[in-house]
């Protein structure tokens, strides 16, 4: 008969099973949902272990939490290779691949964590740790766009430009994971379209900005984004 020897882990070790265990269960359901029960069983330990590493199911959600904005922070990361609209558009694939993957945790980092103990309302330790971690993912999309653009000291209207897009691009995942009613790949590019669409409009009040478009745009390819939208709209007009 074959003995199963179970290895010990170290603390750390432990510790970073269970925040993946967590993740893992909080991409399938709400946090709300997930009992620590559940999360000892999925980790293959007991309940009481569970509280050994972590003080309770909030303190394992923020940890969770942590990772995934780590994770979701890295799909921004993109080579300074190829067209502008190219690149935009391989990071919308990955921000949608993270969307995709962990829907009810993804909606729950945008709308404040799980419920606290008090009348069902978030904590406001959760919701400022929570909001913390979002704000720092949005800084690296916002410093990786600039980066690509080649602005270091951006105006104003750019400022305002990159972040409206990156507001966007968040509210539009979360309509999307309510039904996905509409194909992700075609959401994918019209993001990229509404980048595109968004600086137009600011380059139509500001010179400045009229002529980082015209930088944006000199080498885009025909059929890379920013040319399928220039067709598009030439088709719709005709």
């Amino acid at each position: 008969m074959t003995t199963v020897v179970r290895r010990r882990m170290g603390v750390e070790e432990r510790r970073q099973q269970l925040i993946g265990v967590a993740l893992d269960l909080f991409s399938r359901r709400s946090p709300d949902e997930v009992s620590i029960d559940e999360i000892a069983v999925a980790a293959g330990i007991s309940r009481p272990l569970v509280y050994h590493y972590f003080p309770g199911k909030l303190s394992l959600y923020e940890a969770a939490l942590k990772r995934a904005a780590e994770d979701l922070a890295g799909r921004f990361v993109e080579p300074h290779e190829g067209p502008l609209g190219a690149r935009l558009l391989r990071v919308m694939r990955r921000f949608f691949d993270f969307v995709d993957e962990h829907g009810p945790g993804f909606s729950a980092l945008l709308r404040g964590g799980p419920a606290g103990t008090v009348g069902g309302a978030p904590s406001v330790s959760t919701v400022s740790a929570t909001n913390a971690l979002i704000d720092s993912v949005r800084q690296v999309a916002y410093d990786q766009i600039l980066s690509h653009l080649g602005v270091t000291d951006p105006s104003a209207r750019l400022d305002l430009v990159v972040r409206s897009w990156i507001s966007l691009a968040e509210s539009t995942a979360l309509i999307w994971l309510d039904g996905r009613h509409i194909p992700r790949a075609e959401l994918e590019v019209q993001l990229v379209h509404d980048f595109a669409a968004l600086a137009t409009v600011s380059a139509a009040h500001d010179a400045e900005m009229s002529e980082l478009l015209r930088r944006m745009v000199e080498d885009e390819p025909d059929d890379g984004p920013f040319g399928d939208l220039v067709i598009r709209l030439l088709q719709s007009a005709s």
